[in-house]
């Protein structure tokens, strides 16, 4: 319940809530959930975004509308068909209706597909992270599939999917529609040129935001990759240890004319440093001959196959990546603390390594070299520890789950 409202001069019906109000008996101070603004809000004020600065540059290929009565006279036909089509009603009746998922899928290519597709990578910030403030529609629809290891089974390329380095280990088979027109013009697929680009945006070792170009191949006539000029032989993923999930980006450009792009060429296959790439800044000196029109990208995470391929393949030593941790902050210490153990109060103060110390010490006192060691607990918070102190009993359970700073030495016995 309001404590106070104050009326307006303009109108009768916009209340002015004072500083504070009463709700079940108890005084909020300040404006009210509904009435006061957000952080976002806040901060949007102090922070304005000048719109037309922040838009953004399709650079992909227009969408050609539709006729709105048209799409709708195609879908009353269709389903005028289905309604008198009476071996269908039986089929859906009984439970034995099959639906071709392929046909569905490249019904969902041709419609909001696309569409679908960019929101995803936008999710991603494969569009930020790659072109900066530009994006475009996906118009042209890549499959790309893996050949496992074992020769039998394949692992596609999606939209995000996760992939293992060992599955990228060879070059991946790729086709396209090449017939592809914005405009609705029949197209000779043959006389079409195209560029198949496979980047890394997350996992240069040496400079910030910069890629490493896994594969380039340029000059594709109609959708035979086999054919195109391969100027950067074909690289698998390898993410660090301790780096989380990387992004590899598949990025489909199509050419206006033959181009020239030896310059990018690279003829060391493991050589890092030249494989260092910027999309950005390639799209920006090609712009007037090429448009981005597929694009599909999958990620992948550290695998125990990569130390083998960065000591004889990349000729290095393994870069292994750990989060350093601050120290952490603890007040000064007080004579009597109060409602805290006095063993793990006096922990906080002591060194680590000297805890350590004390701990492998009391351990190898119950080793017996001749004897199996007693098997752990299956439960260990419901063995109660009684008839011992209150800083012994936190000793005890300590020991029993494993705390941090004696875990690493569990693991030893």
């Amino acid at each position: 319940m309001l404590s106070a409202i104050k009326f307006t001069e303009k109108s009768n019906l916009t209340p002015i809530i004072l500083s504070y109000f009463c709700r079940n008996g108890h005084t909020l101070r300040g404006k009210p959930p509904g009435v006061a603004r957000t952080l976002e809000q806040r901060l949007a004020d102090e922070n304005p975004v000048d719109p037309e600065l922040s838009k953004k540059i399709n650079i992909g290929f227009p969408q050609m509308k539709v006729s709105r009565s048209k799409e709708l006279f195609k879908r009353l036909e269709h389903m005028k068909k289905q309604r008198v089509d009476p071996e269908l009603e039986k089929l859906s009746k009984t439970g034995k209706l099959q639906i071709d998922l392929d046909s569905v899928h490249e019904e969902w290519l041709k419609t909001s597909g696309p569409l679908h597709i960019k929101r995803i990578a936008e999710h991603y910030k494969i569009f930020e992270h790659l072109f900066g403030d530009a994006y475009f529609v996906p118009r042209v629809a890549m499959d790309i599939k893996y050949n496992l290891p074992d020769g039998e089974t394949q692992a596609p390329v999606y939209y995000g999917n996760l992939l293992t380095p060992s599955d990228t280990q060879t070059a991946p088979e790729v086709t396209f529609d090449a017939s592809f027109s914005y405009d609705s013009k029949p197209v000779d697929p043959s006389k079409t040129l195209w560029t198949l680009l496979m980047t890394g945006p997350d996992g240069h070792l040496e400079q910030e935001n910069s890629e490493y170009v896994h594969w380039l191949i340029t000059n594709i006539p109609g959708n035979d990759v086999s054919k195109g000029e391969c100027l950067v032989p074909y690289l698998q993923a390898f993410p660090p240890k301790g780096t989380g999930y990387h992004r590899f980006v598949f990025l489909l450009f199509k050419q206006e004319k033959k181009l020239d792009l030896s310059s990018y060429k690279v003829t060391e296959q493991f050589n890092l440093k030249k494989r260092t790439f910027s999309t950005p800044n390639f799209y920006k000196k090609f712009q007037d001959d090429i448009t981005p029109a597929g694009l599909s990208f999958f990620q992948a995470d550290y695998d125990a196959s990569l130390t083998d391929f960065f000591h004889k393949k990349l000729d290095m030593k393994e870069p292994i990546y750990e989060y350093d941790f601050p120290k952490p902050y603890y007040k000064d210490q007080i004579w009597f603390p109060h409602k805290s153990a006095f063993n793990e109060y006096m922990d906080r103060y002591r060194d680590d390594k000297q805890i350590n110390k004390e701990f492998l010490q009391r351990k190898l006192k119950e080793v017996n070299p001749f004897e199996a060691p007693p098997p752990p607990l299956r439960f260990p918070h419901a063995h109660p520890i009684k008839g011992v102190p209150s800083w012994y009993k936190t000793e005890l359970e300590k020991q029993r789950m494993d705390h941090p700073k004696i875990k690493e030495i569990n693991k030893i016995f």
